[in-house]
């Protein structure tokens, strides 16, 4: 009779089903002569209700010793080439190891060994294999401690999850044996992760190559072209850590990452090198034994990114699973009270910016533009990367225009959001130089201030100009001038220029009256900042950022402590922060010395005030002959003021459905005057 077969998945290969069923002709052998030996001297062998209850003459048959039956004992391991054997192989199996799993595979590949097994079970009810069911197939005596010890949580089977010995409290003969669904899925040939998974395992990087749909990459990256490792050289990290393992045995590794991707992204080439492919896995430690599980099945490593606030027991089960090479990456440091095996720890080399390779890769038509210049200020990963570009193609699809660098600008932003709105507002940058009036001077600084920014990974780390001792790559600016000079619009143009967000910090969410909290607000946004593509601003700076002053009391000494703090956090910053002041002769000289640049914003003359008046008024309808110079050369007022004064004279126009006329600008300005608190100029002689 042929078996009939029960596949828990639609996906399952017959090549892979047909060794199985194999292996199960000669288990029913087995079966057969167990059978046949039960019922030689069995007074109950023909009993309808055999096992139901237990007769008198069953009893005393009982009683009698019991020959056990002459079986062969269990073969070698790799008599067959099917993914059972590939199986034990690789897991260190041995073949009575096999031949039990065989036995409690049985019943889930062939309906007709539930019944043989209730008669040899003496149960009509129990139609899996027991643990002496099992045994006795194997021709091993069950008495015999070595054999007994193969069933033991701590072994191979029970402990690489591909068998469960059931109901616990049964003496152990009589506890049941089952295999997990993904297991018999797995030797059937379907390589479906388990459904216990769902939502949990993803797609590994970019730079691993593409999705194949198990949360795994091909070895080639996006359009079949491999992503540059964050350091191309023999001796570069990424080439160690690959080399580390293909050479084996497998490793758990811990790497450390200053900013978030550069760990996955490095973690994700030096597999691809080794030629491992990986499950990227980010749930709950509960989940890690099937994790393990699935990694085992498949032969794949482990990739685990980001950690839980307490992540002792999922970092301790991956140490100690020894057969399973597993990569965990954070950006938190290792405690070695995490476990008691301690993983390889290492640190992620840090990513620069640009990696105009996997842009282009991920982009894959060759652009239009600068892609270099368009990309230089993002720090993305390789996932994020392609992410990115996916986005950027899907924007100009939509606008119905070719690929722009406005689009990979936008996309890359998208990209890298982050926590800073909880202490910050965003300004997303909608001007640029032409709406900057500034002499030459302070011009050329600010383009100096984009340059830096641009270039810094080039002039400090690959150059090494960077002065050591922990040191970030940061860039930091301080524009200083009268209110209304520009120093707002003139950090909002700059994060334009690089394409980045603009966060103004908000000072309400930062200060607190309680002593060590405001140093707490400044390290969570500096946190954030560091591993954001965003130009950080901090408006009045002078609140935060101001001297240090003689301790005379306890509020002093508190005062001096955060500017210290700050003046320390300063060094390791790696993002870019812009301080404006008013007042520069308030900013420590000590902050001072740690700027990049000093831009003085000075207070307009006449050319430039009417530059400014013409700006503003610019897009606003004026009647013919209006002419902005005698308010220029009349009212003395910033940039902020003029603008206000346009605003003032749009509403008094618009209010008459009219265009804008001299006399409506003259009373625009003339409120700002007010508004300071200053002499209005031939006040009733107009």
């Amino acid at each position: 009779m042929t078996p009939r077969v029960q596949r828990p998945h639609a996906t399952g290969d017959p090549v892979h089903a047909e060794p199985l069923l194999a292996r199960l002709a000669e288990l029913r052998e087995r079966v057969a002569l167990l059978v046949d030996h039960r019922s030689a001297d069995d007074p109950t062998a023909s009993d309808p209700v055999r096992g139901l209850y237990i007769p008198e003459a069953a009893v005393r048959h009982l009683l009698r010793p019991q020959e056990p039956a002459r079986l062969d004992a269990a073969g070698p391991a790799d008599s067959y080439d099917d993914r059972l054997t590939d199986l034990a192989v690789r897991l260190g199996l041995t073949g009575l190891d096999v031949l039990i799993l065989l036995a409690a595979l049985a019943p889930d590949l062939d309906r007709s060994f539930e019944q043989l097994y209730g008669y040899l079970n003496d149960d009509v009810g129990r139609r899996r294999a027991t643990v002496a069911l099992a045994l006795d197939l194997c021709g091993i005596p069950v008495h015999l401690a070595s054999a007994r010890a193969r069933l033991h949580p701590a072994a191979p089977l029970c402990a690489l999850g591909l068998l469960v010995v059931e109901e616990t409290e049964r003496p152990f003969l009589s506890r049941s044996l089952c295999v997990p669904d993904r297991v018999v899925a797995h030797l059937l040939g379907d390589d479906s992760p388990d459904a216990a998974l769902a939502g949990h395992l993803h797609a590994l990087d970019a730079g691993a190559g593409a999705d194949d749909g198990h949360g795994t990459r091909d070895e080639h990256g996006a359009n079949g072209a491999h992503e540059p490792f964050p350091d191309d050289g023999p001796g570069g990290f990424t080439h160690r850590l690959a080399a580390r393992i293909a050479a084996g045995p497998p490793v758990t590794a811990y790497v450390r990452e200053r900013r978030e991707g550069d760990g996955l992204s490095s973690v994700a080439a030096a597999l691809r090198a080794a030629g491992r492919r990986a499950l990227r896995f980010t749930g709950p430690e509960s989940s890690v034994p099937g994790l393990l599980r699935e990694a085992r099945l498949t032969g794949h490593a482990v990739v685990v990114q980001g950690l839980a606030d307490k992540p002792e027991s999922l970092i301790r089960q991956l140490a100690e699973a020894a057969d399973v090479t597993a990569l965990i990456t954070g950006p938190r440091p290792y405690d070695p009270q995490w476990c008691d095996t301690d993983p390889l720890v290492l640190e992620a080399p840090q990513r620069g910016a640009g990696a105009v390779g996997a842009w282009s890769a991920a982009l894959g038509d060759e652009p239009g533009f600068d892609l270099a210049a368009t990309v230089a200020p993002y720090h993305l990963a390789g996932e994020h990367i392609v992410r990115a570009a996916r986005a950027a193609r899907g924007l100009a699809t939509f606008e119905g225009v070719p690929l722009a660098p406005a689009h990979v600008r936008l996309a890359a932003r998208q990209q890298s959001a982050s926590g800073l709105e909880q202490h910050a507002r965003r300004i997303r940058p909608d001007v640029d130089w032409r709406d900057l009036v500034l002499p030459p001077g302070p011009l050329t600084q600010l383009r100096e201030l984009a340059l830096r920014a641009r270039h810094r990974d080039r002039v400090l780390g690959e150059w090494r100009l960077s002065a050591g001792g922990g040191r970030g790559r940061g860039v930091l600016g301080l524009f200083a001038g009268a209110s209304g000079t520009g120093k707002t619009l003139a950090a909002e143009v700059v994060a334009a220029e690089l394409g980045l967000d603009l966060y103004t910090v908000q000072l309400s969410s930062v200060v607190d009256k309680y002593v060590g909290e405001t140093e707490k607000n400044l390290e969570r946004i500096f946190t954030e900042a560091d591993r954001t593509d965003a130009v950080l601003l901090f408006d009045e700076a002078d609140a935060v950022f101001g001297k240090r002053s003689e301790v005379k009391d306890a509020h002093d000494r508190y005062a001096n402590m955060e500017s210290s703090y700050l003046l320390q956090r300063l060094e390791s910053f790696d993002g870019i922060a812009l301080l404006t002041t008013n007042l520069r002769a308030n900013i420590d000289e000590a902050f001072t010395r740690r700027l990049d640049l000093v831009v003085d914003f000075p207070f307009p003359d006449v050319d430039q005030r009417l530059a400014l008046w013409r700006h503003s008024l610019s897009h606003v309808p004026c009647e013919d002959d209006i002419d902005a110079k005698q308010v220029a050369v009349v009212f003395e007022l910033a940039g902020g003021s003029i603008r206000s004064a346009v605003m003032t004279a749009a509403y008094l126009a618009a209010g008459r459905d009219a265009t804008v006329t001299a006399a409506d600008l003259l009373e625009g300005a003339r409120r700002e005057y007010r508004k300071a608190g200053r002499l209005v100029p031939g006040e009733g002689t107009w």
